[in-house]
């Protein structure tokens, strides 16, 4: 197959006008966005123990309702306790077994719990939950896969583990 790669440009989606009844539609919105994996944005809110990378976010594909990006955890390494603010967050992970670290105070009391995963597995993380990424394997680099509903990667690194309400945010 020699067809040459597509490339962004005039003609791409020819059905588009630039006069619709909203205005004029935006570039950034009127095509695919292809991000390569070489060319991740490093440039974003990062935690101690962990390297996030963007993909897709605001500033690089003019999202405005998600981020996605890489984080990377060395061997051996854990990261600060932080959350996420407002965002959702879904992750799934793509190498490593890193675990997923959390209080869970529905009970007599706060209890820490450690979700073990796998590649393949995903985690849910709702807003405003305090937790860390840790990677005990002496070895190999955990890398995840993450999503999260806000256009810009949110991260509030906290000094520990503990519940937080939306109002003390």
């Amino acid at each position: 197959m020699s067809e040459p790669l597509t490339t962004p440009g005039g003609g791409f989606h020819p059905h588009l006008h630039d006069d619709t009844p909203q205005g004029p539609v935006q570039p950034l919105h009127t095509r695919l966005h292809h991000i390569r994996a070489d060319s991740l944005d490093g440039g974003t809110a990062q935690t101690g123990g962990m390297r996030r990378f963007a993909a897709v976010s605001g500033r690089a594909v003019g999202s405005e309702k998600l981020w996605m990006g890489q984080t990377h955890v060395a061997p051996a390494t854990s990261s600060s306790d932080h959350h996420h603010g407002a965002s959702e967050t879904a992750i799934y992970v793509v190498g490593g077994h890193p675990e997923f670290v959390f209080l869970d105070d529905s009970g007599e009391g706060p209890r820490e719990v450690r979700l073990r995963t796998a590649p393949g597995d995903y985690v849910f993380v709702p807003p405003f939950v305090p937790h860390r990424e840790e990677n005990p394997d002496p070895s190999e680099e955990a890398v995840v896969v993450i999503a999260r509903s806000t256009q810009e990667a949110i991260v509030v690194n906290l000094p520990r583990l503990y519940a937080i309400s939306p109002e003390q945010a």
